[in-house]
This record gives C-alpha cells, structure tokens and sequence, in this order.
C-alpha cells in the first residue's frame, strides 16, 4: 500500500546521534521539551509515520514533522532551541557570579553588610541590576543571619559598660548613671513596706 500526503525525508541515524538521543530521552535533568524531541526522532527513525509517533507522544503531527525536518537539515543541533527574540543579556554569567560571591563572603570597608550603591560600585553594574541578581538568587544582605560585629571604634568599651550593668545592675555607678534618679518600687507598696 502506498503512503498518502507529502513524502517524508528519509531519517537515519549513526550510532553516535542513537546514543546521544537516547540519553537525552532518559537524562533526569535534560529540559522535557529536549526529551520529548528526542523521543519523536529515535520513533521516526525506527519507522514509525508521523501519525503513530504523535500517537505515541500525545503531540500534533506538525509537530512531528517540524522535529523530523529540523534533524534531517541540522541533525543533533537541530533539536536545540532557536534564540529568542529581543534584546540580549548583557550581564554575563560570570558577573552575577562575582556579585553573588562577593555578597556571601566579603564585606564592604566601613560597613557591616552591602548595599546595592556600594556592590554596584564594586561590580560596575548598576544598582538595579544588583537588585535583581539578589531578588533571584533571595540574597538580602541586610538581612543576614548571624551576628556581625560593629565598626564603631568605642564598641568595646560600650559593651563592657552593658554587661557591667546586667553583671552588677545595683553597683554605684558615677555621672554615667543609666538610672536617672532614684529607682521606682513595685506599685501598692506603702513607704512601711518598701
């Protein structure tokens, strides 16, 4: 029996293109829609028609015989997506890595965390850009869990004077008395009881 519509172009594959297809088809982090593609070239190159493989793939015969096409002309790069309109990046991957980097382990000279101003001068990107390469990657170096010590130059004696007052809280102290005065007695005391 003859086959009806427009002839097909004959699909064969070395064992090579087979090999790779078929790891493409089973690969876990392969994008579904390379997999799917995949799939739809080794059933066309076992002789299935066009009709049966987008049986079997639960895909629309166009779409089929768009696939078949594309890897008869351009075999194994036929199967990648086509670039996508519009303007490209102009960050590059390794900038982004460089700003994620730098907002993990370093921080900026007289200052406890980054802000976009400071890392974008850093990166020479602008401070929008840091903004999302941060909301992407849900940096918030703000935000940073842990404790970050102070670049006040007076932070050490101020500590010790915090925890004098939590070690020995009624202790005299001279004319830098946190207390104001007097300390207040628990209410419904009478002057007898306090």
């Amino acid at each position: 029996m003859a086959s009806r519509g427009r002839p097909k172009a004959l699909l064969e594959l070395t064992s090579d293109e087979s090999e790779q297809l078929q790891r493409w088809a089973r690969r876990r982090n392969s994008s579904q829609a390379l997999a799917l593609r995949s799939r739809i070239v080794l059933a066309c190159a076992s002789g299935l028609t066009n009709t049966q493989v987008a049986a079997l793939e639960r895909v629309a015969q166009p779409t089929v015989g768009k696939w078949r096409s594309r890897f008869v002309e351009f075999r194994l790069d036929g199967l990648s997506d086509d670039p996508r309109p519009g303007r490209p990046a102009t960050v590059t991957a390794d900038q982004v890595e460089d700003v994620v980097v730098a907002t993990l382990e370093q921080t900026p000279t007289n200052a406890t965390h980054w802000s976009r101003t400071k890392m974008a001068e850093r990166s020479g990107l602008s401070p929008s850009t840091i903004g999302r390469i941060w909301k992407a990657f849900e940096l918030k170096p703000h935000r940073a869990d842990g404790f970050k010590l102070s670049n006040d130059p007076l932070f050490v004696d101020k500590v010790y004077d915090i925890i004098g007052l939590y070690l020995n809280p009624r202790a005299p102290r001279g004319a830098d008395d946190l207390s104001g005065g007097e300390r207040p007695s628990p209410p419904g005391l009478s002057q007898q009881e306090r």
